[in-house]
């Protein structure tokens, strides 16, 4: 690895410091553009990747790999001589190693974990395997079919006694009915004495059947019950001990900060709404190149992380690009490292569309159609509280309603259709529930489209990534139906210009359609979440059609968009 100590990890970069590239503030891990320095250092570490023969790992670059990529960080310091450099790391594991030549340690060898986690992972695997066997075993499957069978066997005999019995109370009712007109009445109230003895006696006989059925199921839940109980202790015992296991493996994840204070990863997570550190907390690139230029007397002074290698199957990571440090892993860590640093503002807390102007498109007495700039917030934010809903409360006191029918991100600009009043809110918003809102979005994309054809729609549920908020993530399992109509408008440049028209509304949609390589595999321009970052998110909500919620007639907006 160039420059590289025999005797350290800190690599020198050969900048002069007369070139006035050191950066007052340290990097805020969550939200940043990488600094000149941090790439010169990114750049460096990617040759070494690429050329080094240490240690084979498979991040899905070749073609038929079915590898993903990992993600690399780097930190540039100034070590006790002055000198400026920088520190590398990688998430996780690579080629099956947490420690590797080059990189700094992880925080916490889980190679080496000791006598007691050894034994207890030995004996949780003992019980999770019993529980395997008890789950598979014929008996259990044999009871469980038994059990299903007589159920279904059950309620139809009862449904089938229960239906004739109710077919010959109707018979004597309608015979004593005709009996009526020719018995005396002596005669007929011993008719119905006699009927009524008869229902009764079926009545009986439908109980009776009741709980000789029931039984037959009773005994056969209660031989599954003994299995499942088994299972269930097991279960019990195997998740105790895990959870114990776990709990003594983090108190050996201790990080400390500049300061030199130290506290453990259950205690950084115990105030966070799971209270349980996710799995992979502290195995981060950002937590362990701070730790170690803390204990190393070196000072921080930016850091950034790129993703190596093909992107995953659910969320989206291009090859060679910067992303910020997870909020979900990280968050609490790193809080508590940079503790006492000045470190750059969170630009979340900047109002991006401060200077930014909403232009009217329309306007009667039921709704606004309106075209939102660029970074500006439909709704207030917890920091940021200037929006679309904001000033046009402002602006129309008067209105009654929620007013914000549908949103844009911040990022996108174009039509936002506004209600003025409760009803014109409720009867637009049915319209949006329903889908018959028409809406398309003009899309800039950062290459040109690999596609047979011009057309076509993509398919891929969406739902939170947890650990990467505020992104989405396509999840064929938890994921809610997303789909998305394309067709390319032009080719050019090495961009393509297309049209989106989305058949459902979910968060970040069009930008994760466009991204994930089972969509069109090519983000949107100046997407800074799922792409690179540019000026500006290349999209815009170009037009929409609705039923004017007063009028009933069909209304037609369209806004072009500036670029």
């Amino acid at each position: 690895m160039p420059n590289q100590d025999q005797n350290s990890l800190f690599k020198k970069l050969e900048v002069k410091a007369s070139d006035n590239k050191i950066p007052s503030k340290f990097t805020f891990p969550f939200s940043y553009t990488p600094h000149t320095l941090c790439k010169i250092a990114s750049e460096e570490l990617q040759t070494y990747i690429e050329e080094q023969k240490h240690w084979v790992h498979d991040f899905g670059l070749d073609t038929g790999s079915s590898g993903a990529g990992k993600m690399f960080g780097v930190l540039v310091v100034k070590n006790e001589a002055n000198e400026l450099g920088y520190i590398s790391a990688f998430s996780g594991e690579i080629a099956n190693q947490h420690n590797l030549e080059g990189f700094v340690p992880p925080i916490f060898d889980i190679t080496n974990k000791g006598v007691s986690y050894t034994k207890g992972m030995l004996e949780a695997a003992k019980w999770n395997e019993e529980i395997k066997e008890l789950k598979n075993s014929n008996k259990y499957k044999q009871l469980s079919e038994a059990l299903k069978a007589e159920q279904i066997k059950t309620k139809q005999d009862l449904a089938n006694f229960r239906q004739e019995m109710d077919k010959n109370k109707a018979e004597r009712k309608d015979n004593l009915r005709f009996e009526r007109l020719t018995l005396s009445s002596g005669d007929y109230d011993k008719l119905c004495v006699k009927y009524s003895e008869e229902n009764e006696l079926k009545r009986l006989e439908y109980e009776q059947l009741t709980e000789y059925l029931s039984e037959k199921v009773f005994v056969l839940k209660d031989e599954i019950a003994s299995i499942e109980y088994r299972i269930e202790s097991l279960t019990g015992l195997r998740d105790s001990l895990n959870k114990k296991i776990h709990e003594d493996l983090y108190k050996q994840y201790n990080f400390i900060n500049k300061a030199g204070k130290q506290k453990n990863i259950l205690d950084l997570f115990e105030t966070t709404k799971t209270s349980t550190p996710p799995e992979g907390a502290g195995d981060c690139t950002s937590p362990k190149l701070l730790q170690y230029a803390f204990q190393n007397k070196l000072t921080p002074i930016a850091m950034a992380q790129f993703w190596w290698g093909a992107s995953p199957e659910s969320t989206i990571r291009q090859h060679k690009e910067y992303y910020p440090a997870c909020m979900g892993k990280c968050q609490p860590i790193l809080t508590h490292m940079l503790e006492g640093m000045e470190v750059d503002e969170n630009p979340y807390h900047k109002n991006r569309g401060a200077d930014q102007k909403i232009e009217i498109i329309y306007e009667d007495a039921a709704i606004l159609v309106l075209n939102k700039p660029v970074n500006m917030l439909s709704v207030p934010g917890r920091a940021v509280k200037d929006s679309v809903l904001s000033r046009m409360k402002d602006k129309y006191p008067q209105a009654s309603g929620p007013m914000i029918v549908h949103r844009l991100d911040q990022s996108t600009s174009g039509i936002m259709l506004i209600a003025k009043t409760k009803k014109a809110h409720k009867r637009l918003q049915k319209q949006f529930i329903e889908r018959t809102v028409k809406k398309s979005y003009v899309a800039i994309l950062d290459g040109k489209l690999n596609q047979n054809n011009t057309e076509g729609q993509i398919d891929l549920p969406l739902c939170l990534d947890y650990i990467n908020r505020p992104c989405q993530q396509v999840n064929f399992e938890t994921g809610k139906p997303a789909q998305t109509k394309w067709s390319i408008v032009e080719q050019s440049n090495g961009k393509t210009r297309i049209l989106f028209s989305p058949i459902t509304g979910r968060t970040h949609q069009l930008r994760v359609h466009a991204a994930h390589k089972q969509g069109l595999n090519t983000s949107i321009m100046g997407d800074d979440l799922y792409g690179k970052k540019a000026n500006r998110l290349y999209l815009h909500a170009a037009t929409i059609t609705f039923i004017h919620p007063t009028t009933k007639k069909e209304m037609s907006f369209n806004s072009e968009p500036d670029f």
